[in-house]
């Protein structure tokens, strides 16, 4: 039996059409690493500016500078995410599937957040792009978790040699 142009477009897998799956995978794969790569580099360089400047200010005792910078810490990572959510947005109305901005604006930000205030507005045969959205967001928000935990810990100590604990890790 020949292979022709009509058995390959109409193929599927498990009754999900073969072609749409691969080219969602294709871009959903691309969408998610820009945004991983976009957010490691980031959120690396907020920590890493806040480790530096928090450990100067440990050793200078400037322990509301500490604060602060925690503080600033979470206002541009929160920025971070609102910026991955709008490169989403951006790459959605790229390959033209919405419309509206404010819409996929919405959608991104209900997936990402993995919220799901919005109903699935993409198009019939790109449904699967808002799992990789979501998995971004999944990823993202994690990586984020586990940077402040460690930031936690700075200005867990700046606290305690403020309020002058002899032991800055204590509880």
């Amino acid at each position: 039996m020949p292979i022709t142009p009509d058995t390959i477009t109409q193929s599927t897998l498990a009754g999900i059409p073969l072609l749409p799956l691969i080219r969602d995978a294709l871009y959903g794969i691309f969408g998610l690493i820009l945004i991983l790569f976009f957010h490691g580099s980031a959120i690396n360089f907020i920590m890493l500016r806040f480790e530096r400047l928090t450990n100067e200010n440990l050793t200078d005792r400037q322990y509301n500078w500490v604060f602060f910078h925690f503080y600033s810490a979470f206002f541009f990572i929160a920025l971070v995410h609102i910026t991955e959510i709008i490169i989403w947005t951006l790459f959605i109305l790229a390959l033209g599937l919405m419309d509206s901005g404010i819409d996929t604006l919405l959608f991104v930000g209900s997936s990402y957040t993995t919220v799901g205030f919005v109903q699935d507005i993409l198009p019939m045969g790109w449904k699967s792009l808002a799992f990789f959205v979501s998995f971004s967001g999944l990823f993202s928000i994690a990586w984020t978790t586990s940077t402040m935990i460690g930031m936690t810990n700075s200005y867990k100590a700046a606290w305690n040699l403020k309020h002058r604990q002899k032991d800055p890790s204590a509880s």
